[in-house]
């Protein structure tokens, strides 16, 4: 790649130089900060048939795009002679509201042509006054990974960081000649384009790797591995036929225990640094325990909670909440403890408690907990809900084949999956590096 001819010191540390003929300003002298949405309440944004519905850009637009998509504005109320701030072609976007300091600041422009658009609360609005910046450039510098950093150290707040304006219009921007914006904005355009088609590419790719792994789940659990065996009806509509040796029954009579923990008394006020793992919803995965964020109980609080101790080999299943039907086995040694929002499902000795995790997160088992709900208790699964699962059940011996072969079918297939999710994020490490290299000359284009 060409350099340019000279360099300069930046007064920005992490920077170092940038071309000679380069301007140093700061973001506010480049045109207006405005605000979004004002004095909006949860129902100006349900009124579907409403005719003062106007659309407007919500976060997630400019969360996930460098250009603002047509094709995802929300609509809100907005009444006739409502003073409002409204979005203009070529204005620049910043989400002002983040819970990480990397998406802090993050800037999205809009390039086409709009008649009545709004602006989300949760962002700021700039219109470039000065006519020796392209907005378009303004945009892809402050993608860059310099201003992710200027922000980063700027972002205030706990759950939620958040920038403030005068924080923002104090960031440095760095401005070459009007040709070279234009031939910068050309080049990334280009090269962004091509990056982006090869994630897209390659995110399809997954999706239809994941869709042959639960296809395979599926079709193992209720068929077996023998494509020739003779097949007989399972009585259950969402199972379908199953081999003829196969036997149809509810989960809760090849079950020692179905039961579920609850709040100690005190609620999370009770939670130590160390102590008894105290297992929630959030733990609970389709790939396993996960328990980064696991909190804890004392031995006594554990103690006084007999009835739902866990165990290795136990399943557990989410049976409330967003996260329902969500399931592991525990392949951990050590005592541990749940709440109420999760099931301790523990199987005898003819059903294999990895064969049973595979059929409840395959479509047959997610469709009864589906069913369950849409049953008449719409706030979660019951302990007699789950235990009147219908199961379509092989021998032991033919479980324990299941079980290898699927075990063994899906790390390769989950290790196809890493591998592409670990190449997109390299092409996303590329193309932050390719705009923030470009933006602050370090790379010369033409």
């Amino acid at each position: 790649m060409d350099r340019y001819d000279s360099y300069k010191d930046s007064g920005v540390e992490w920077i170092d130089k940038i071309p000679s003929e380069w301007e140093i300003s700061r973001l506010r002298f480049t045109g207006d900060l405005y605000g979004g949405l004002s004095g909006k309440s949860g129902d100006d944004f349900k009124q579907d048939n409403n005719p003062n519905n106007k659309p407007y850009i919500p976060y997630t637009n400019i969360f996930n795009n460098t250009y603002i998509s047509k094709e995802h504005f929300d609509y809100v109320v907005i009444d006739e002679g409502e003073n409002q701030n409204l979005v203009r072609k070529f204005d620049l976007f910043f989400l002002m509201s983040s819970e990480t300091h990397e998406d802090l600041g993050k800037p999205c422009i809009l390039i086409e042509d709009v008649d009545e658009l709004y602006l989300n609360s949760f962002c700021k609005g700039l219109r470039v006054t000065d006519s020796s910046i392209n907005p378009v450039f303004l945009n892809y510098q402050l993608l860059g990974q310099v201003h992710k950093e200027l922000i980063s150290v700027e972002g205030r707040g706990f759950t939620r960081i958040n920038l403030r304006q005068d924080r923002l219009k104090d960031t440095p921007i760095f401005i070459p000649p009007l040709h070279q914006q234009n031939q910068i904005v050309s080049f990334l355009d280009t090269k962004t384009s091509l990056i982006d088609s090869l994630i897209e590419k390659t995110q399809r790719k997954i999706e239809l790797i994941k869709e042959q792994r639960t296809s395979l789940i599926n079709e193992v659990v209720t068929k077996g591995l023998n494509p020739n065996v003779e097949m007989k009806d399972s009585g259950v509509e969402w199972i379908g036929e199953i081999p003829s040796h196969w036997v149809t029954t509810k989960l809760g009579l090849y079950t020692t225990k179905v039961g579920s923990g609850s709040t100690p008394r005190g609620g999370s006020e009770i939670y130590v640094e160390t102590g008894i793992p105290f297992i929630r919803s959030q733990n609970v995965h389709f790939d396993g325990l996960k328990l980064d964020n696991v909190s804890f109980i004392e031995n006594d609080v554990h103690d006084s909670m007999k009835g739902s101790v866990v165990v290795k080999n136990d399943v557990l299943l989410n049976i409330t909440g967003g996260s329902i039907g969500r399931c592991c086995v525990v392949n951990i040694d050590g005592e541990m403890n749940v709440n109420q929002h999760v099931s301790i499902i523990r199987t005898k000795e003819k059903l294999l408690n990895y064969f049973l995790n595979y059929i409840i997160s395959c479509d047959v088992g997610q469709s009864q907990v589906k069913y369950n709900l849409t049953g008449g208790n719409r706030e979660g699964l019951t302990i007699e809900g789950i235990k009147d699962f219908q199961i379509s059940l092989p021998p032991l011996s033919e479980q324990k084949e299941i079980v290898e072969y699927l075990d063994n079918e899906i790390q390769l297939i989950d290790t196809t999956v890493s591998n592409e999710e670990k190449r997109i994020e390299l092409l996303k490490e590329y193309r932050q590096s390719l705009i923030s290299e470009v933006v602050t000359g370090k790379i010369k284009v033409s």
